[in-house]
């Protein structure tokens, strides 16, 4: 696998981290019991950190994407695997591995 497939793999994971790890760890004022700004949200966060947010992202897509090269290496789940679709009628292995 070329090293820009690995990146752009490596930044997909990234965004899917970060959005969802978005949530955890985060407070509204209600929650922190800090006084709210005269037109805040009742949603909005008190504490967010996006550079801690970034790391958390950074460490976890790392993870994944260590998992992906390794499963796209060794291929411990295939396709075929994962296939639950019921093969149709009269339709031998031979004829669907063509």
């Amino acid at each position: 696998m070329q090293i820009t497939s690995i990146l752009a793999i490596y930044f997909l994971f990234w965004v899917m981290c970060a959005f969802i790890m978005l949530p955890f760890g985060v407070k509204t004022a209600d929650e922190a019991g800090v006084e709210k700004v005269p037109g805040q949200a009742e949603s909005a966060p008190v504490n967010f950190r996006p550079g801690r947010l970034m790391l958390r992202a950074t460490i976890l897509a790392a993870l994944c994407t260590g998992l992906y090269l390794a499963n796209y290496t060794y291929g411990w789940i295939t396709p075929e695997d994962i296939d639950f679709l019921p093969k149709p009628p009269g339709l031998s292995a031979e004829a669907s591995t063509r």
